[in-house]
């Protein structure tokens, strides 16, 4: 860690609804995992679109997002169809939805591997290689299941796969483990967490559950309505948070053997041993 990859500074709106951001500030460094927190309907999967420029037409996007030196926000579409899914990966909330119902899965690896100059050459040795890193089966029954035939849990999985195919220097994690079981979302976390060693890869994990964020993140942005509103190293932020919405989300977790909040290593403690 300690060289900056992505530096942003923007603020969007939408048509119908204006300051859904607003001069939103974040760095990410190589390497980290950062996690973003805020409540549903705080800005937070908008932050993550607009980062890919995939926001609908409606949104206007205004500021910078530099990323490894180069705006993201002056390239052109093709530029950007370069970036995504090889130099950013994505992962979203609902794998169902982010994966095509009609088509299997080994296909759909394919495809994301072709779009960027991957060729049939090598294939079968990087799918198996991706495949044992998130813990799936790499044998050809598996590959021509389709979504549907998987579990959510093992659809995410895909879904995870799929997004480092390329090995990109950045993934973005838009609540990746809000639709998954409680052992489910503990054994995706920790594929995270060792993603993210074996790859050097830094992570914006983007989550509500301040618990969740707490377990796994170098360092925690708060967002509110739009404003980050505090942001530093994930301990201190726990230890002694600076904004009135930081202190009432640091006060509903649940407190540790001894009645404290705010030592994350209690937190991951006592979550697991309630799992």
């Amino acid at each position: 860690m300690g060289d900056t990859l992505l530096q942003l500074d923007v603020s969007v709106d939408y048509r119908t609804k204006p300051g859904v951001l607003r001069d939103v500030s974040l760095d990410v460094e190589a390497g980290e995992i950062l996690g973003l927190v805020g409540l549903s309907g705080s800005g937070k999967s908008t932050l993550s679109l607009a980062i890919l420029r995939l926001l609908d037409r409606s949104a206007t996007v205004r500021g910078r997002v530099e990323f490894q030196g180069r705006d993201l926000l002056t390239l052109t579409e093709r530029e950007m169809r370069a970036v995504r899914g090889k130099e950013i990966g994505l992962v979203l909330q609902s794998p169902m939805a982010a994966l095509n119902p009609a088509l299997t899965i080994g296909r759909q690896l394919f495809e994301a591997w072709a779009c960027h100059g991957g060729s049939k050459v090598g294939w079968d040795e990087r799918v198996a290689e991706v495949l044992e890193s998130v813990s799936l089966p790499s044998d050809p029954a598996f590959l021509k299941n389709y979504p549907r035939q998987l579990s959510v849990g093992l659809a995410q999985r895909v879904l995870i796969g799929m997004a480092i195919l390329h090995k990109p220097r950045l993934l973005i994690a838009d609540e990746p483990t809000s639709a998954l079981d409680a052992i489910t979302q503990a054994e995706i976390l920790k594929l995270f967490a060792e993603l993210r060693r074996k790859l050097d890869m830094a992570i914006l994990f983007i989550s509500h559950d301040l618990l969740t964020i707490a377990q796994y993140s170098d360092r925690v942005a708060i967002l509110d309505a739009g404003r980050i509103v505090e942001s530093g190293p994930t301990d201190a932020i726990f230890r002694d948070p600076q904004s009135d919405f930081t202190r009432r989300l640091v006060a509903a977790l649940p407190t540790n053997r001894n009645g404290a909040r705010g030592d994350r290593r209690h937190l991951l403690h006592d979550s697991a041993g309630a799992r």
